[in-house]
């Protein structure tokens, strides 16, 4: 009654549902991840966004003066003096210093083992018309 090709297309019909199936979960599972991660994303956004506006009233001007007045013989904080902003003139200059480097060799294909550096051309040829 069944032929061998029968029962061959229906192991193969089986096997393609299987296969789909399967494929199907899958990307059900994949889909649930995203979204899980998506959740995620949204919640930290949130959370920045409230830590954005925790941070703009932490630091309202108004807020800060009167915790400076409230704290200030606790700090010693002192008003600004004009006299205490200076200019780039009042930084003091870094002194230059500068290695003497003729006493070192120079080593590799730049030494000229003692010789003067007119004495030898340069063993390289590089292809310049300037000789």
């Amino acid at each position: 009654m069944f032929r061998t090709s029968d029962i061959v297309l229906i192991a193969v019909m089986v096997s393609a549902a299987a296969l789909t199936y399967k494929t199907k979960r899958e990307a059900e599972e994949q889909l649930a991840a995203v979204q899980k991660i998506q959740a995620q994303i949204h919640y930290e956004e949130e959370t920045i966004d409230l830590l954005k506006a925790d941070w703009s009233l932490l630091t309202q001007p108004s807020r800060l003066q009167k915790l400076a007045d409230v704290y200030k013989s606790q700090l010693g904080l002192e008003p600004v003096n004009a006299h205490q902003i200076g200019g780039l003139d009042d930084i003091p200059v870094k002194p230059l210093t500068i290695e003497d480097l003729s006493s070192q060799p120079l080593g590799g294909m730049a030494d000229n083992s003692g010789k003067e550096p007119s004495d030898d051309k340069d063993p390289v040829v590089t292809g310049s018309t300037v000789q």
